[in-house]
């Protein structure tokens, strides 16, 4: 990793003074690869392909060009905490994103319920302003949701709809107290780059309360595992909030306004809402549920060594590795099971990086006989919350994180 110090260096020769820009990408015609990849989907697709056709990115799935949408290969997750740059998944509202930011014209603007409205370039922001780092997981909302029965509309994502990276930036709270926020101030919104395709769309747009954006844990960042922000993960600034889902992580941040009532715009008070309901879950065709936007995210665990249909050798101990996050707090432990839950056993738990991020997790078992097996990992936070035994629905396929199973062959 490099030190904070270092990356003033590295961003403000290589972007501020353009020595290293990105120049004009084509994000809506990348190459395609020759290969796929399988995906467990109940609903389909059975494959899809794998493209290394995206600046700043390697083999990647891909599950959309315009706007990009891609998905970390799962396989990924086991080389460590720290989801690689290159293949740390993509998700975009609209398809008008900027592909050549002149990073000399670059501001961000800070507004609103404020005593003074600000505009920061880049130099005033890595300059300026004291650097913090944090850990943290960024997953979208509808991580998993290609596996939820029935099957529901939008991106039908497997697992890899997530990463975990060292972020570098300011806290929101110094960029907020720099224009002085009024009293009576209510929410913080914000927006960042990309465009509607047509005139009339909604710009995507998303709001915090008050208090959570001033809590000095939320922060703008410039910089992801000691190196710029890729342009697909929202270079030259993104929000990074840390404990709840990625629709807040706003790319290509360069507006925050300060409003001093609620925020009422589309993509707040809309999109991204969940039942108000244990799980976010209901049932299919359930009506008049009282719906509140996403918010925390929840415990999960993964199984990253072992793929499902994957044989083992019986008799002998095998080495089970995953990776775990508690959500909106720490990892407490990570308990697994190879009896399909009759019985659970404590995983060792690996380095912590802190509440936010993937911490991984190891152990061994011994399957005493041929014949299948199903492996279970369950995650408990430092809240005492647990993954449930049983997966939760919702007509938007937001927030799984159900017990996860992994079905594996001794022999």
């Amino acid at each position: 990793m490099a030190e904070i110090g270092d990356l003033h260096h590295l961003i403000t020769r290589r972007r501020l003074l353009g020595v290293a820009g990105v120049g004009a990408l084509a994000l809506t015609n990348p190459s395609w690869a020759k290969t796929t990849i399988d995906l467990p989907l109940p609903g389909g697709p059975g494959a899809r392909p794998i493209t290394t056709g995206f600046p700043q990115k390697g083999p990647m799935i891909l599950q959309r060009t315009r706007p990009p949408l891609l998905e970390t290969p799962f396989e990924v997750f086991d080389k460590g905490v720290f989801t690689p740059n290159d293949q740390f998944y993509v998700r975009w509202h609209w398809a008008v994103i900027p592909t050549d930011i002149d990073i000399g014209k670059f501001s961000l603007t800070v507004r609103g319920h404020v005593n003074q409205t600000l505009s920061l370039s880049l130099n005033d922001i890595l300059h300026g302003l004291p650097s913090v780092q944090l850990s943290a997981v960024n997953q979208c909302s509808g991580n998993s949701r290609g596996l939820f029965q029935p099957r529901v509309p939008g991106g039908q994502w497997a697992n890899g709809a997530m990463g975990n990276a060292l972020w570098t930036g300011v806290r929101l709270k110094d960029v907020l107290d720099k224009a002085g926020v009024k009293p009576g101030a209510v929410q913080v919104r914000f927006k960042g780059l990309e465009e509607p395709v047509v005139a009339d769309a909604p710009h995507f747009m998303k709001s915090l309360d008050i208090d959570h954006a001033r809590d000095g844990e939320v922060m703008i960042a410039y910089a992801m595992n000691g190196e710029q922000l890729p342009l697909v993960n929202g270079f030259p600034l993104r929000l990074v909030v840390p404990g709840w889902y990625a629709t807040y992580w706003v790319k290509m941040l360069n507006d925050i306004e300060v409003l001093n009532e609620p925020d009422t715009n589309y993509w707040t008070k809309v999109a991204y809402t969940i039942p108000d309901t244990p799980h976010a879950n209901i049932k299919p065709g359930e009506t008049n549920v009282k719906m509140v936007p996403i918010n925390r995210m929840v415990p999960r665990s993964f199984v990253t060594n072992i793929a499902s249909g994957q044989q083992v050798k019986s008799g002998a101990p095998t080495t089970l590795r995953g990776i775990a996050f508690g959500g909106d707090c720490g990892v407490a432990s990570v308990d697994y099971s190879i009896d399909r839950g009759k019985s659970w056993h404590q995983a060792q738990l690996g380095k912590d990086e802190g509440n936010y991020g993937f911490r991984q997790w190891q152990t061994q078992f011994t399957l005493p006989s041929p014949g299948k097996c199903t492996l279970l990992t369950r995650c408990t936070n430092s809240n005492g919350v647990a993954q449930p035994d049983t997966p939760n629905w919702n007509p938007a396929g937001f927030m799984r994180n159900v017990v996860e199973s992994v079905d594996i062959i001794a022999a």
